[in-house]
């Protein structure tokens, strides 16, 4: 069954979008079967994923109003290596509508129920926002993945999006939890950063990656190429990095699986 990670901070600017198409593409890379979900209505992880947002036959926002299935909706065969569900402007109807809707805050989960088996990992970009539809990623995920830049605004705002994720814990998702924060754009010649990253780490401890993404060029040239930074220079530092975050995932997975296993059989 797949674990389904959703990315997200509600602070914008922050490599979101990066860090999902980017770690789609690393995961797939190591023979994964990835999905990626967009659920911004900007559409940025379509087209950095390689589809045009403008030309999709259908998206996110059918699936989450119930006018087909999420199975109908996927893109398959992309250079990126992994599935997509894609977004655009229609999007931004859809929270709208999901008032109107039974379950509207499991509309996503219900949706995806059919399509776990059939991977590994399930991805979710969100909009930089705390609306309906972040909320929808949050109630279908077991983890979140933060990114983060290592200055002083962003530690106000991950308080805040802790949080939510408590509250969603505690009131829709009873399994979800952070998976794990990663730090994007990381100077270490500068000293705040050092400072930032240190009280990240003593706070959250080992939910922080030990991978850092740098500031890159060529994470920055890929999306107007339509394509992940592996495609467009696999030997750049960006790219490099996503594939050691894909790398630390995986075996953060598969260690929580084997001791869910262990406590299964001691329970059994």
């Amino acid at each position: 069954m797949a674990k389904i990670l959703t990315i997200t901070n509600q602070k914008g600017g922050v490599g979101k979008t990066t860090t999902a198409v980017n770690l789609a593409a690393s995961l797939a890379a190591t023979k994964k079967r990835v999905l990626m979900i967009d659920l911004d209505p900007q559409g940025n992880a379509t087209m950095g994923s390689g589809a045009d947002k403008h030309q999709l036959e259908a998206s996110i926002y059918e699936v989450l109003t119930d006018q087909i299935a999420a199975g109908d909706a996927l893109i398959s065969g992309l250079p990126s290596g992994y599935d997509l569900i894609g977004a655009n402007g229609d999007l931004t109807a859809a929270e709208v509508e999901l008032l109107q809707l039974p379950r509207r805050e499991f509309r996503l989960k219900m949706a995806l129920r059919p399509l776990q088996d059939a991977y590994d990992f399930i991805l979710i970009d969100n909009p930089p926002s705390l609306n309906l539809l972040t909320v929808n990623a949050l109630a279908a995920s077991h983890g979140v993945i933060i990114p983060m830049q290592c200055e002083y605004y962003a530690l106000e705002g991950i308080s805040a999006l802790v949080g939510t994720i408590d509250k969603i814990n505690k009131r829709l998702n009873p399994r979800l939890k952070i998976e794990g924060i990663l730090r994007t754009m990381f100077d270490p010649r500068m000293s705040l950063t050092k400072d930032v990253s240190d009280h990240l780490v003593d706070y959250f401890g080992d939910r922080v990656y030990r991978t850092v993404i740098p500031r890159n060029v060529r994470l920055a040239e890929a999306p107007s190429h339509g394509m992940p930074a592996l495609q467009y220079d696999k030997n750049s530092r960006g790219a490099l990095a996503y594939l050691a975050l894909a790398g630390e995932l995986i075996r953060r997975t598969d260690q929580e699986r084997a001791g869910a296993n262990v406590t299964a059989e001691q329970e059994d």
